[in-house]
């Protein structure tokens, strides 16, 4: 199995997302300015699919 999370992380980063604070466990907190909202990454994501609903909630289209 993938691990998308640092592509994810790097992608949303150029995208104008940024890292805001570290959450429970292994999540993190990141803001998108597209969507003016809060989401959470984890850093294990196993799923296209996951990784597709985390830049939803940024904004963005799917990429994996």
């Amino acid at each position: 199995m993938s691990d998308y999370s640092k592509e994810l992380k790097q992608y949303l980063q150029k995208e104008g997302c940024y890292f805001e604070r570290q959450g429970k466990g292994d999540h993190e907190i990141w803001f998108s300015p597209i969507t003016n909202i809060r989401f959470v990454v984890d850093n294990r994501i196993k799923s296209r699919h996951t990784a597709n609903a985390v830049l939803k909630q940024a904004g963005l289209p799917k990429k994996f």
